[in-house]
């Protein structure tokens, strides 16, 4: 699996919390969107590791194909 599977075509809003550390899916497979569950086993992806700085809502990208990862920058308006 070299291309991320797409959970869904829009972004996940997650509240953060300052210093905690959340570990974003980059395969798309896990049940647990948009967070790793460790399906990417076995594959070329590994999860990426975000650090919340303040306390606020984020948008979690669920498409894997943005460019601000972990966030969403719009790219799922553009997929198929």
């Amino acid at each position: 699996m070299s291309t991320a599977h797409i959970p869904q075509k829009s972004p996940l809003p997650v509240d953060v919390e300052a210093g905690r550390k959340y570990f974003w899916c980059s395969c798309g497979k896990s049940n647990r969107q948009p967070f790793c569950d460790g399906a990417h086993q076995g594959t070329d992806f590994l999860p990426l590791t975000y650090t919340a700085e303040t306390t606020r809502t984020l948008y979690f990208c669920a498409c894997k194909h943005t460019r601000d990862a972990p966030l969403c920058d719009g790219s799922h308006n553009s997929l198929d």
